[in-house]
């Protein structure tokens, strides 16, 4: 789990996706932790979670929902889920896949820094950091995201 607890710059692109029943608002989150040094950049459906300005928040990658660590195999059910999760202490939960991992490969030597690249349906994620803070992303590694916004 990596947190994340910053939205100090959410220069947000907001798009809006129409299909002949529904309306969907995309914004695009640029984030700098304050706990770790990492970049995130990151899509969310703003009009299901809102976002402005200066919002902090906590984010947390998991690879399951489950307490107990154990995975979930990607096909996680709330009716199933017995003892809770740990999406019941978050206001908003993405699932998707790791689908790119990039290295700095500016310098000769192994790689400082990196970047992983995370889609959840068609919103995107991009985090960048120590190469430490990120070793355990794998591609094609199933992903969940949750976010709770922090008062201040």
């Amino acid at each position: 789990m990596i947190p994340l607890e910053n939205a100090r710059e959410s220069r947000g692109a907001i798009s809006t996706c129409t299909r002949s029943w529904q309306t969907y608002i995309v914004s695009r989150l640029h984030c700098e932790s304050e706990s770790f040094k990492m970049d995130l950049i990151l899509d969310i459906n703003s009009w299901l979670y809102p976002m402005e300005l200066g919002d902090k928040f906590r984010l947390v990658l998991a690879t399951t929902l489950r307490e107990d660590g154990y995975p979930d195999g990607g096909d996680w059910n709330a009716i199933e889920q017995e003892g809770g999760s740990r999406a019941d202490s978050f206001e908003y939960v993405m699932s998707g896949k790791v689908y790119r991992i990039e290295g700095d490969e500016a310098s000769n030597e192994p790689s400082s820094r990196l970047s992983a690249y995370v889609s959840f349906g068609g919103l995107l994620m991009r985090l960048q950091g120590d190469a430490n803070n990120l070793h355990g992303f794998e591609i094609d590694q199933h992903m969940y995201l949750l976010m709770k916004k922090l008062a201040f």
